[in-house]
């Protein structure tokens, strides 16, 4: 049975350079520790902009919030892009599976997106997350739903449903009717609720 770490860290907002940095150093700590899977949370690189509201109201935008709003446009991810190789690097130096939300930006949209790398350091693909939660779609797209990947690995066959998917029943089955092992489920959420749902989850899928 292989090893799974799942990290427990907080990015530094609007860095992503620095945030690259610290997935660096936790990928080093847990595989020294013996694991062979890395799960680092949604929204990761650069930061989940949790309370932030980008100065949005409706009918009107501040300029701080403009601001705020490209500075998080600045520091998201282009996929393929040069952070995409830096983490299949880091994936490849420790010999891991590495699954890690980033902010991935492309043709002026952002989105909450799941980025799957093997231990040769190949981006595997990615899930892009399909129904931001409330205030997320003042920044976020939508997924279209064409990137909800299943990946036959070494270890078993391995997804990632982000946050709020999780409690969309049609989102699970997907998943559950692909085959799904190791069913990864990075969240921002951190109230108690979210680990009953994981432990039905796993009930539920037998994943």
């Amino acid at each position: 049975m292989s090893r799974v770490a799942v990290v427990q860290a907080a990015p530094v907002v609007f860095n992503r350079d620095r945030t690259l940095e610290i997935v660096a150093d936790w990928t080093r700590e847990a595989a020294a520790d013996g694991a062979k899977l890395i799960l680092f949370p949604e929204a990761f690189v650069s930061a989940y902009p949790k309370g932030l509201d980008f100065g949005a109201r409706v009918g009107m935008r501040t300029a701080a919030g403009r601001d705020d709003y490209l500075r998080y446009w600045d520091s998201a991810v282009d996929v393929p892009g040069p952070s995409v190789d830096r983490l299949g690097a880091i994936a490849k130096k420790h010999s891991v599976h590495l699954v890690i939300g980033v902010i991935e930006r492309s043709a002026g949209t952002m989105y909450c997106t799941v980025l799957f790398f093997d231990p040769e350091g190949q981006l595997l693909g990615k899930h892009r997350k399909l129904m931001p939660t409330g205030a997320e779609r003042l920044v976020w797209g939508f997924g279209d739903g064409s990137t909800m990947p299943v990946f036959e690995t070494a270890l078993g066959r391995l997804g990632a449903v982000i946050c709020w998917e999780n409690y969309m029943p049609s989102m699970r089955l997907y998943m559950y009717s692909k085959g799904i092992q190791i069913y990864c489920a990075p969240t921002a959420d951190d109230r108690e609720t979210w680990v009953s749902s994981m432990r039905h989850i796993a009930m539920e899928g037998r994943c």
